[in-house]
């Protein structure tokens, strides 16, 4: 295996699907609030010129933020968990238990992300640039989580809800409801599946003293409460379409989104994991994709 194959399978590159299409989201509710500028003053460092390269330009930077900043997050889970990874028979074989990555190559791997993430903050304007320690801190922390608290599932899903709101602020500068709500989404629909994925690792946490909803209510309760973040990450898209005044594209999307949701439940039940991973990367990635797809559709086709 390539050093590189080695990396991207470190930090699950694929999963990056979970959250970078509500990053484009985001990033699309903020052109079209701007799109009827030729000029405007940024609050960066220069005067910017809203024309179509420009555009480009900062959703290149967006995506490369998104990369570079789950990449350290991934990266730093895995540095910080390599010795709980090695006693645990489903996680032996990741890359750093199993001996394919160095420790000290993996920290130098994760300072690179995170100085690369700060220097595209930098080019994209003042306020990224501020915010990005307090992003980097946020993404890193939640690695610390499981071992004081079984909360550390919505500590993920704080992480992976910056992309919409961080996206939007790329944009515009600014804050704004719709991309909050997107924010919140994610929140609990990240939240809910990451319940669901730790369900598999319920009696090694409690032998290893580490926290997680699983370990703490078992399987049947846990499924619950993931039930319930699921919900709330409806509602959070609905009462989003009604807010922002969406069409039938985003109403597509709102019944794709939260019809996926529900088959996952389906899928995983307390007696039988065997589809978790099913639930967890396949469906959530579909969700996901389809759900931002139609949401763009909307905001160039129905506004």
């Amino acid at each position: 295996m390539s050093t590189v194959k080695k990396y991207l399978s470190l930090i699950k590159f694929a999963h990056t699907v979970f959250a970078l299409p509500f990053a484009l989201v985001g990033f699309f509710l903020g052109v079209v609030n701007l799109r009827a500028l030729q000029v405007a003053q940024l609050p960066g460092w220069h005067t910017a010129i809203y024309t179509p390269g420009y555009i480009i330009k900062l959703l290149v930077l967006v995506i490369l933020c998104m990369v570079f900043a789950r990449s350290a997050a991934m990266a730093f889970n895995r540095y910080l968990d390599a010795n709980f990874d090695a006693r645990n028979p489903r996680t032996a074989v990741r890359e750093i238990p199993a001996g394919f990555l160095k420790k000290s190559s993996v920290l130098l791997f994760i300072i690179a992300c995170c100085l690369l993430f700060i220097v595209c903050c930098f080019f994209i304007n003042r306020i990224c640039f501020y915010l990005s320690p307090v992003a980097l801190f946020i993404v890193l922390f939640y690695s610390y989580t499981k071992r004081f608290t079984a909360l550390c599932h919505l500590v993920l899903g704080i992480g992976l809800s910056l992309a919409p709101i961080g996206a939007y602020l790329a944009v515009t500068g600014s804050f704004g409801l719709l991309p909050i709500l997107f924010s919140f989404t994610v929140l609990f629909w990240v939240s809910g599946f990451d319940i669901i994925y730790a369900l598999q690792d319920e009696a090694f946490d409690k032998t290893q003293n580490l926290h997680s909803i699983p370990a703490a209510l078992g399987k049947i309760k846990a499924l619950h409460v993931s039930e319930l973040l699921h919900l709330l990450a409806a509602a959070c898209v609905v009462y989003a379409a009604i807010y922002g005044h969406f069409g039938a594209w985003y109403w597509t999307g709102v019944a794709l989104f939260t019809g996926l949701l529900t088959y996952q439940h389906l899928l995983v039940k307390p007696t039988d994991l065997s589809k978790v991973n099913l639930a967890f990367f396949t469906t959530n990635g579909i969700a996901s994709v389809l759900f931002a797809t139609f949401v763009i559709l909307d905001i160039f086709l129905s506004k």
